[in-house]
């Protein structure tokens, strides 16, 4: 029996005419002992991708399993919520964001800048502006302001990013001041012009709005609420330390994990993107059966268990690729 691939899609992410199912947009709860920190909920009304079935064709009953097996390990895959994306986003930043204000020279035109910034502890940016510069004058007349900051890694459209709306205030306090420049020297440990008389420290309150893109078909909006609330995640901080380091060296068991957490996923390359507390994101490659276009799309890989610290995510790591290596997997080859 045929069915069209069409029916089953609620999102989909498409390469050329090839595709395939993509829960990524959707968190689930797991039962957390009560001193974990992370949070797996996402804001209820979190928008969701319409996205048409273009070029999808018939696949095979075999095919169809598999992309039912696939659906059901990422629904039940824990992940970060968008609040705690958000916040270790922002938290592990490079430290330099587009800030878009109100143009006080052209009324009705906003006015766009590359600038540094860094969280305070409460994930607020601050910022450190000379008085001559236009975003300076701007932000003096209207303080609504708008923030996009992408992820440290950002190579794309699959990459997160976030924008934040909410004003740029002045700081006024001497105390808060020299607090705000031990923080941004840590982020920008050569900005020698903290010290100028004639820069003014800024930082973002009162925010609106939270506007998320986590990649293909995972965005939605996050409360200033949730996001106040929330806590980088502290694994985050040297993800991709470890990613590289599995994508440069040990990419094979990487495909072997996936293999192995979803039977008969058998993907031609695999590439991680992030990893956090609760598992690693990755990039694969696939053809499918019967396809000669192969198809790209991201999965999750969770961890067997959360971890809080480096040395844990080594553990998990080599547990999963023991127990990878115990199962005979299929050649990529056979897939096709």
């Amino acid at each position: 029996m045929k069915l069209l691939l069409s029916t089953l899609i609620a999102s989909i992410n498409i390469v050329g005419t090839s595709s395939f199912i993509s829960t990524s947009n959707v968190a689930y709860k797991k039962s957390v002992p009560a001193n974990k920190v992370i949070l797996f909920s996402e804001p209820k009304h979190a928008p969701k991708h319409d996205v048409r079935s273009v070029g999808a064709g018939e696949i095979d009953e075999e095919e169809m399993e598999l992309q039912q097996r696939f659906g059901e390990h990422q629904q039940s895959a824990p992940r970060l919520g968008f609040a705690t994306d958000v916040r270790s986003l922002i938290e592990y930043n490079h430290g330099f964001a587009v800030m878009s204000t109100n143009s006080k020279a052209h009324e009705g035109f906003p006015g766009g800048s590359v600038v540094g910034f860094a969280p305070d502890e409460m994930g607020r940016p601050i910022f450190i502006f000379s008085g001559m510069s236009t975003h300076t004058q701007d932000l003096l007349a209207d303080s609504r302001c708008s923030v996009t900051i992408a992820s440290k890694e950002f190579k794309g459209a699959a990459d997160g990013r976030v924008n934040l709306m909410g004003h740029v205030k002045l700081v006024q306090s001497k105390e808060e001041r020299e607090n705000l420049k031990e923080l941004y020297l840590a982020k920008h440990p050569n900005a020698f012009w903290v010290n100028f008389g004639d820069f003014n420290w800024f930082r973002m309150e009162d925010m609106i709005d939270i506007r998320f893109v986590g990649g293909f078909a995972r965005a939605g909006n996050v409360s200033p609420e949730d996001y106040a609330a929330a806590k980088p995640d502290p694994i985050m901080k040297f993800g991709m330390n470890i990613a590289n380091h599995m994508n440069d060296d040990h990419s094979e068991a990487t495909k072997a994990m996936i293999a192995n957490a979803i039977p008969g996923m058998v993907v031609d390359d695999a590439v991680i993107t992030s990893v956090d507390s609760l598992g690693m994101c990755v990039k694969v490659k696939r053809t499918p059966r019967s396809k000669t276009q192969f198809q790209e799309f991201k999965l999750r890989l969770p961890f067997p268990r959360q971890v809080l610290e480096r040395k844990d995510v080594k553990d998990v790591i080599v547990e999963m690729t023991q127990a990878a290596a115990t199962v005979q997997q299929p050649s990529s080859s056979s897939s096709n």
